[in-house]
């Protein structure tokens, strides 16, 4: 932490108000508050996955939130007004907290809405839908995950890039991704330890990776999250931890998921540590969550995803992010759009930094956890000294070369059109 760095009466009141706003959402965990716990599963396979889980809103009001919803609200409106109040209406640093604070009580909101249809409502209003354009005009995210479905589809027919086999234990991959962090970060700086209470294969943490223990991985697997969970998501948050003033930049709203899932995906996709199956997991994640906004239930997007391929486990988890702090009949839990759409929308952005010749804009984006609406400012702000540029920044960001030319051929390229090219290419292809 840069705590010794003296601020001016300005940056002090900057500095106060946004360490209100990081205190204040302390205690707001949204996944936790919406995930299902062990015996809903265990009972879904007693019945042998012919039952819906035993899910409603009764289930919710019996895990309560782990702080009082309306006075948290109101906190956020206090902090708000005293933001106005010591800043100003058009202050950007202001414009930017107060914009956190509607988004966080609107967290908030959906959190109280747990097991209603206004859950999967406002869950839309935070994190997209997935029949949302990119822009008038353009194809919808629904659109992007059945596209990405048939390539994949025609790669997989192949039958000659199969996955290596899963054969790393949880420790080996641990020690694995240890030494490897170590490498970018410094030795004491990033911990990753093995975990039995986490949902996924792996989360991250302000500093450090748990992986979970019953999991299996190989060496691709340790690859991607080495670039997501490690270079991405503990980078942004070791630069945010770091700001002397806007301190609010190491905690991510709703819409700095969009944009932090989106560079993590992007950041695989330039380090070459993606691959099908795991693209796979995400157009399936877009197409079961738009299932879903379409009148699917559970049992339908179950069904879906065993008619993908995947076992009885894995199913049920894939068909159980879909619709947790909802009903198994009801709207969509809309944050796993947040990979595609995040990737396209920053795609598209660098694309245009490099075209207008803004280079200097494209690292900003890891200075902590971004918002892409906000990338303008963030830059008047670093100008003014009130933010520190990113300390952490993958190779691939830290210079900028090889992403600049790639993004300037990408510009041309996006101009011919494929369809043509086919044509002309079918009897050489």
């Amino acid at each position: 932490m840069n705590d010794h760095i003296v601020l001016d009466e300005y940056q002090l009141t900057i500095r106060s108000l946004s360490d209100r706003l990081v205190e204040a959402q302390a205690p707001i965990r949204v996944l936790d508050a919406v995930k299902w716990d062990e015996n809903i599963r265990q009972d879904f396979f007693k019945h042998k996955g012919k039952q819906p889980p035993a899910v409603d809103r009764a289930y919710y009001e019996g895990r309560p939130l782990a702080f009082d919803p309306e006075a948290k609200k109101q906190e956020f409106q206090n902090i708000e007004r005293d933001i106005t109040r010591r800043l100003g209406q058009f202050n950007p640093v202001g414009q930017i907290m107060r914009r956190m604070c509607k988004e966080y009580r609107m967290v908030i909101r959906m959190l109280q809405a747990r097991g209603t249809s206004d859950f999967g409502l406002i869950s839309q209003e935070l994190y997209g839908a997935a029949s949302d354009a990119f822009h008038a005009g353009d194809p919808t995210l629904a659109d992007l995950g059945l596209m990405l479905s048939d390539y994949l589809n025609n790669i997989a027919a192949r039958g000659d890039l199969e996955d290596e086999p899963k054969s790393l234990t949880a420790k080996e991959a641990v020690a694995m991704l240890q030494s490897r962090l170590s490498a970018v970060f410094g030795d004491d700086t990033i911990r990753v330890l093995e975990s039995d209470g986490i949902v996924a294969d792996a989360a991250a943490g302000a500093d450090y990776i748990k992986v979970r223990a019953d999991a299996l991985f190989n060496t691709r697997d340790v690859r991607a999250l080495e670039v997501h969970e490690g270079l991405v998501h503990v980078g942004t948050t070791l630069n945010g931890l770091n700001q002397p003033i806007c301190t609010f930049l190491s905690k991510g709203p709703p819409s700095s998921t969009v944009t932090q899932e989106g560079l993590a995906i992007l950041m695989e996709v330039i380090a070459f540590a993606s691959y099908p199956t795991r693209l796979r997991k995400l157009t399936n994640r877009t197409r079961a969550i738009h299932m879903a906004e379409e009148g699917a239930d559970f049992m339908e997007v179950y069904r879906f995803y065993r008619e993908q391929g995947y076992g009885l486990e894995e199913s049920y988890g894939s068909a159980s992010r879909v619709f947790r702090g909802s009903t198994p009949s009801g709207l969509p839990f809309t944050k796993d759009l947040s990979y595609l759409k995040g990737f396209i929308l920053i795609y598209n952005y660098i694309q245009l930094a490099v075209r207008k010749g803004k280079l200097e804009q494209i690292p900003l984006l890891f200075c902590g956890k971004t918002t892409l609406e906000d990338m303008r400012t963030l830059r008047q702000l670093v100008d003014e000294g009130l933010v520190i540029p990113p300390i952490y920044l993958p190779p691939q960001f830290r210079d900028l070369n090889a992403l600049s030319a790639w993004m300037c051929f990408s510009n041309f390229l996006n101009h011919l059109s494929l369809d043509r090219i086919e044509a002309d290419y079918a009897n050489i292809l």
